[in-house]
């Protein structure tokens, strides 16, 4: 059984997954693969609902964590963490709206918010990675 201190760790394989899945997914669109690419990306999309309820119970549960590594490292963590929440907010509504524009075939409004929202979903799922890295690796 997991204990809510597991938590980051599975946090970070979680975002590492939509990660992957994103860029899986974006592989199989490139190769005209829909089907592939439409899985890929709603997995991808689950696993960050998945993520987002557990990130809420452990920081419910432990509150937050402190950076302790070396001052000369606390700019550039400040700086990915900072990036990081701004663009997680943008995230959920960016992600809902493709998807919806892909299930409503609204293909080219769905390629145009999806050039926006692939590389900042991308991104945000890299830095929380890092993130965790940085605080507890």
């Amino acid at each position: 059984m997991l204990d809510v201190s597991d938590l980051p760790a599975v946090n970070a394989c979680l975002n590492a997954t939509s990660g992957v899945l994103l860029v899986v997914g974006f592989g199989f669109i490139r190769q005209g693969r829909v089907t592939a690419h439409k899985s890929c990306m709603l997995a991808a999309f689950v696993v960050s609902v998945v993520f987002l309820a557990s990130y809420l119970v452990y920081h419910y549960q432990s509150g937050h964590k402190v950076y302790d590594g070396s001052p000369m490292a606390r700019g550039g963590y400040l700086a990915i963490l900072s990036s990081h929440v701004v663009l997680a907010v943008a995230v959920p509504p960016l992600a809902l709206t493709t998807i919806y524009r892909g299930f409503r075939q609204q293909w080219d409004r769905h390629r145009r918010i999806a050039k926006w929202t692939l590389p900042i979903w991308l991104y945000v799922s890299v830095t929380g990675v890092v993130v965790y890295l940085m605080l507890y690796g």
